[in-house]
């Protein structure tokens, strides 16, 4: 068994689908649509990864989070994109918060042995960049 994609809810398609083009270099397929329930969806994939991929969705009716990104609740807080290198998690982390992205948790190693950074999304999403 393996995970073969994890999925967002998201207000500006688009505007997620380019964002993650832009900074993690993920390639998308065309997007889909379902008219029975205006639905609309990508599949993004990194670096030639076809093994997990990220989908971003967006449906009328689909009400906003209440969530706060930075609280502590139950459930899928955050996913982790391996970047390869630790030039490469502090380059990227530093562009991000130079393009106003918010930066929540500074370049470390941790404790359990990861380098990385965590960067929210345009819709708030927690992103671990790691080594």
């Amino acid at each position: 068994m393996r995970i073969d994609h994890l999925a967002i809810w998201v207000r500006d398609l688009e505007g997620m689908r380019t964002f993650y083009e832009t900074y993690f270099g993920a390639r998308s397929n065309e997007r889909y649509y379902n008219p029975k329930k205006d639905f609309y969806s990508y599949f993004l994939s990194f670096d030639g990864e076809e093994t997990v991929r990220l989908e971003l969705m967006t449906m009328s009716g689909i009400p906003p989070t209440k969530d706060d990104a930075l609280a502590q609740f139950s459930g899928l807080i955050h996913f982790a994109i391996s970047v390869g290198s630790e030039t490469t998690v502090d380059t990227l982390t530093e562009r991000l918060r130079a393009d106003g992205y918010t930066v929540v948790g500074e370049p470390r190693w941790t404790g359990d042995g990861y380098y990385e950074s965590v960067v929210l999304d345009p819709e708030r999403n927690r992103i671990e960049i790691t080594l």
